[in-house]
């Protein structure tokens, strides 16, 4: 089923959250995501699938009403609304830290919390929510670096952001976590053009209008038609 990366919104709160406690072991309070879409609403982006099914538009509508209408008071924290699951989210936010401000530090973002449902892992999903927080945290809140900390432990996130979105390692800062284990500190400088979504998107490849799809075409037939004939049995 397919996938939608969209912004966070206030609704999303609760199942941001779910997916925090399912997966990961820094924890934040419920007012700390809410902190962070208040202050920095374009800022954090979440991903998303929705049920599929063989009913019809008008049929769906009439069941979403009935379950709103029946729903027990305690939310389903995996489902934004009936038939919207969410599965992935990016907790980002600009640096707040007053003493910064007033050194004449540069506007910078932080990397709060990155996490993807288990089942959902090995998709690209934390890519590109990456890539949307660090797009908008550049080209909406003019931020001209971000900073995040990985545990040390974690080769697929370290891999993630130093080796495919590039991250710079800046120090190793001991005992960052509460469970002492030691932290890499990383930063990326932000620059709005690199960080395109149409540049993750093939948005470069334009048609020019001259090529003859046809004969494209008959070239790769005959190229899998002679490679057929090489084949031995």
């Amino acid at each position: 089923m397919p996938v939608t990366i969209r912004r966070a919104t206030i609704d999303d709160l609760l199942c941001m959250q779910n997916a925090n406690l399912h997966n990961l072991p820094e924890n934040y309070l419920f007012k700390y995501y809410m902190y962070h879409i208040l202050s920095w609403p374009e800022a954090s982006f979440v991903a998303t699938t929705t049920d599929a099914g063989d009913e019809s538009d008008s049929h769906m509508e009439e069941l979403t009403t009935h379950r709103a209408a029946h729903a027990p008071t305690k939310q389903d924290p995996c489902y934004v609304r009936p038939g919207e699951k969410l599965v992935g989210y990016v907790l980002a936010k600009m640096n707040d830290d007053p003493a910064a401000q007033q050194a004449g530090t540069a506007l910078n973002g932080h990397i709060t919390s990155l996490s993807v449902m288990r089942t959902y892992r090995r998709m690209g999903l934390a890519e590109k929510l990456m890539r949307q927080a660090l797009f908008a945290l550049a080209e909406v809140y003019k931020a001209q670096y971000v900073s995040l900390h990985v545990r040390q432990s974690n080769r697929a996130a370290l891999h993630l952001y130093r080796d495919t979105l590039e991250f710079e390692v800046l120090d190793v800062e001991k005992s960052y976590y509460l469970d002492g284990e030691d932290a890499y500190a990383m930063k990326k400088v932000l620059d709005t053009d690199e960080l395109h979504p149409a540049n993750f998107q093939r948005g470069q490849l334009k048609d020019d209008l001259e090529c003859d799809l046809l004969q494209d075409l008959d070239a790769a037939s005959a190229s899998l038609q002679q490679g057929i004939q090489q084949i031995k049995v």
